[in-house]
């Protein structure tokens, strides 16, 4: 058992359905779990295979009591927000030759990407701000822009005020450049629409 925990590769044991018997802590780091962790869980539920016809093939040659190593290509969510893509090698191991065989599950990594981080909110507009900031774009002063969208001069200051606060902007000219940047403000188009 020392020697199964030892190795730096991840492996699992699994029965005939890829059940997990025992896995070592190489592989329970995959899933940011303690050892034991993953006991009876399914692999497949683990690691999505990226062709599930290589699944069929192995349930198959288990079947027919085919010993052979059977890969599998796969990709998961590691902790951390990782995507990781890898293959899955299992191979049927039994203790006699007449007997229902289990799974030597070996995991090889071949690579990571990191999740593409959502856009923050802080860089989108609300459909006022939209509003307030093509008026803008189109040469309008705050009178101007407060009587187009209906809002007082101290409505269109106040969210002005909020968009120089989250988009980090210096003056209005910069707000209108980066709603343009954004996307918040169609560009090519005039007069400027949202």
């Amino acid at each position: 058992m020392t020697l199964f925990d030892r190795i730096p590769m991840p492996i699992a044991v699994c029965d005939a359905n890829g059940a997990v018997i025992l896995a070592n802590p190489a592989m329970t780091a995959e899933w940011g779990e303690t050892s034991g962790s993953l006991r009876g869980r399914n692999v497949l539920e683990l690691f999505r295979p990226e062709e599930k016809t290589q699944v069929l093939r192995i349930a198959e040659a288990v079947r027919l009591g085919r010993r052979s190593r059977y890969p599998v290509a796969v990709r998961w969510d590691a902790p951390g927000g990782a995507r990781r893509h890898g293959e899955l090698t299992a191979e049927p191991v039994s203790d006699t030759a007449d007997a229902v065989p289990g799974l030597l599950v070996l995991l090889r990594v071949l690579g990571e990407e990191r999740a593409p981080a959502p856009a923050p909110p802080a860089l989108s507009a609300s459909p006022a701000e939209a509003r307030i900031l093509a008026l803008l774009a189109g040469g309008a002063t705050t009178a101007q822009a407060a009587r187009g969208t209906g809002l007082t001069t101290d409505g269109v200051t106040y969210h002005l005020r909020r968009l120089t606060e989250r988009w980090g902007a210096a003056n209005r000219t910069e707000l209108v450049a980066r709603a343009y940047a954004l996307g918040v403000l169609a560009p090519g188009e005039w007069p400027p629409v949202t």
